[in-house]
């Protein structure tokens, strides 16, 4: 996302520092994880109709190659559900792709597909380490009543770690631990073993995700079993079993959905007051066309990993 509208950058610069307290909370492969906790406003709403209000666990994007915990556009979103009354949890994770060479041809998709499936594992290992940590740690944050949202790649982790949770195959998380909700901004699974199914009912799930996005499959992209199967894809295939999901498809939109989560605030404080806190289990399927949200050029696989 090299390129911002003026329309955020005014938000930007009109958003206050937030407080934050910054934990260690995993050491993999020599690498220190951490975690940072930003509370609700002091005087903000922290209930919705005697519900308490989650905190989102947050899981930032960047292709499995960068990016970070915390950035201005990430705090800009903090700050508004700070001021709603949610906290927010940001955490590091592993970054799988890193240095790994994409090569094309038969031989570097094999590969690619398997560091990928490799960079997903690792992301959903790490966000379940934070999990654990915030349960046994009094951090103020309350581990039963955690929403998950992750960004790009940070939505295919946030998705595959339920997809494993639902399935019962997690990495090791406290007794019948499950998140509230999770909120997947361009998200998707990634298999090397066939196409992926939920097995078992998952927690309340929105995607929100452009039509024409070439960077995380909005479908599918699949050869020989190996593969990313994305938001369109579940949403078929939750119908079929009767899982209630929320997806708003953006019409005509790349990866720009990934960098929706200021630009969507209203739709995700819905799904938080109506699916979230008051279990309505909805099943909503939205095509949107919204010609003022902005756009941040078109991004694909390549341009992110060969240029």
């Amino acid at each position: 996302m090299k390129k911002i509208t003026a329309f955020f950058a005014l938000i930007l610069l009109a958003v206050p520092m937030l407080a934050q307290k910054t934990y260690q909370f995993a050491t993999r492969d020599t690498l220190n994880l951490y975690l940072d906790v930003y509370e609700p406003a002091p005087g903000s709403q922290t209930t919705f109709e005697g519900h308490a209000k989650p905190t989102i666990l947050f899981v930032f994007g960047g292709g499995f190659i960068k990016g970070e915990r915390s950035n201005a556009f990430q705090r800009a979103w903090f700050t508004r559900l700070n001021q709603a009354g949610y906290g927010v949890v940001s955490i590091d994770y592993r970054l799988g792709m890193k240095g790994f060479k994409v090569e094309k041809g038969l031989s570097g998709a094999l590969k690619s597909s398997d560091q990928f499936l490799l960079s997903q594992e690792m992301g959903v290992e790490d966000v379940c380490s934070a999990v654990n940590y915030l349960a046994e740690h009094n951090v103020g944050v309350d581990v039963n009543n955690l929403v998950l949202a992750g960004s790009s790649a940070g939505a295919i982790i946030s998705v595959a770690t339920e997809y494993h949770i639902a399935n019962g195959n997690a990495p090791k998380l406290p007794e019948g631990f499950n998140f509230k909700g999770v909120m997947s901004f361009a998200g998707a699974v990634i298999s090397t073993t066939g196409k992926p199914e939920f097995k078992a009912q998952p927690c309340p799930i929105v995607f929100f995700h452009g039509t024409e996005d070439k960077a995380v499959a909005y479908e599918k992209y699949a050869y020989f079993g190996r593969g990313i199967w994305g938001s369109s894809f579940f949403a078929k295939q939750f119908d079929k079993k009767g899982y209630p999901h929320l997806i708003y498809r953006f019409d005509g939109r790349t990866h720009d959905v990934a960098g929706y989560i200021l630009a969507l605030l209203n739709l995700e404080m819905n799904f938080l007051e109506q699916d979230v806190m008051q279990g309505r289990a909805r099943t909503v399927d939205a095509l949107i066309t919204d010609p003022t949200l902005p756009s941040w050029g078109d991004i694909s696989m390549d341009s992110i990993y060969r240029n």
